[in-house]
């Protein structure tokens, strides 16, 4: 590849009434700039990841970025989005400005602010993520389509309850040593597998501790060409990239196969040259947890219908022979919409430098795969990072 990250900057993710999309933005750009170790007139193009889809008033966002910086004024800013996978999608537009020789550094933010919406809304912005003439009108908005699938996926492979609790158990128990993670609490195999009056059933078969946060937060990178990396003080190399986009509708394809996972993945790694068993970790989409479970199968970590080994044989925990989401993931970390990629790309990133917060960090750390989702497996992009040589 032709760019490394060579900045970054997260705010913890949760609910905070005193910011607003325009504070973190700034925020976070100011950070990365700063990280970076540049000034904010070295930017040659930004790109910002924002969702919205009514969970702010302010709609038009992408020149939010340049109230950091008087510096940043009059550079090429765009607002990218692309469902749950906007963050990397704003990643690989910024990736893809350098590949033509636009940009060498390019600064890409991912931003939502979602608690502020009433619940009712939640549910109602989040369903339009999905294929309106068909799921329009799902009891429990995207939650819901999600419990059609694990319905759906249980009919066909039996009840996997105690693998859903599992994935739920471990990425809980991984987000207390993420000092970013919205919900640091580890609630043990136990309470996320039995239903109670503080984890209900939400969707199907799918409980509270099986979906991901509401959230507010912000992630950025400085992205930089190849050349100009070697003169950062810090560089992570992207290996490879891939998008793999699918129908809307889930008629149209298996919604228990994410094929557009598997494409992605494919993709990716043959660009990288790599075997899914090269990679130190995966930070994967698990928007929910049978999500998790669908895209060990779909990666290729074992075959359809088998995830639950992955996680049941304890190949997914942090010493496992592929750990996935030691950051906790989207069901720890949180999930503000248009900063997920993003803040994928900045947690494998730590990973990979050593950087990672005491108790997150895995040893020896040396390639690192990024899976971000948008829809029901629609959007579909894999990052594979590896940190720069020395």
């Amino acid at each position: 590849m032709t760019a490394s990250i060579v900045g970054w900057a997260h705010t913890p993710f949760g609910k905070f009434d005193a910011e607003t999309v325009e504070s973190l933005v700034v925020k976070v750009a100011n950070e990365a700039i700063a990280d970076a170790g540049i000034a904010a007139g070295d930017v040659d193009e930004i790109v910002l990841g924002h969702f919205n889809a009514g969970f702010s008033p302010q709609d038009f966002t992408a020149s939010l970025v340049l109230q950091a910086d008087p510096a940043l004024r009059f550079k090429p800013a765009t607002r990218v989005e692309n469902a749950c996978a906007t963050g990397s999608a704003a990643v690989q537009q910024g990736l893809r400005a350098i590949q033509a020789g636009a940009a060498k550094i390019v600064l890409v933010v991912g931003v939502e602010q979602m608690t502020r919406t009433p619940g009712p809304e939640i549910g109602k912005n989040l369903l339009k993520a999905s294929y309106l003439p068909e799921d329009g009108d799902t009891v429990g908005g995207f939650a819901g389509v999600f419990g059609k699938i694990a319905q759906g996926y249980f009919q066909k492979y039996g009840d996997q309850s105690d693998a859903l609790a599992l994935i739920a158990a471990k990425n809980h128990k991984n987000g207390v040593a993420n000092p970013y993670a919205q919900l640091r609490k580890d609630f043990g195999f136990d309470f996320c597998r039995s239903e109670s009056e503080k984890n209900p059933y939400v969707a199907g078969p799918l409980k509270r501790t099986d979906c991901s946060l509401v959230s507010d937060g912000a992630a950025a990178l400085v992205l930089a060409d190849a050349e100009t990396a070697k003169s950062m003080r810090k560089a992570v190399n992207f290996r490879a990239t891939a998008h793999a986009q699918d129908f809307l509708p889930m008629s149209k394809r298996d919604i228990l196969q994410f094929e557009g996972c598997t494409v992605a993945w494919q993709r990716a790694l043959e660009k990288a040259g790599v075997q899914l068993s090269d990679l130190s970790f995966v930070e994967t989409h698990d928007c929910f947890t049978v999500a998790e479970l669908i895209e060990y199968e779909a990666m290729g970590l074992t075959p359809k219908g088998q995830g639950a080994r992955a996680i049941k044989e304890g190949w997914t925990q942090k010493d496992g022979k592929l750990p996935v989401n030691p950051s906790g993931g989207l069901k720890a970390k949180g999930h503000p919409i248009g900063a997920t990629g993003v803040s994928m790309h900045v947690m494998t990133a730590m990973q990979l430098l050593g950087q990672a917060p005491e108790g997150m960090q895995l040893p020896n750390a040396q390639l690192g795969g990024i899976f971000n989702m948008g829809g029901a497996a629609v959007a579909n992009y894999v990052s594979i990072l590896e940190p720069a040589k020395s």
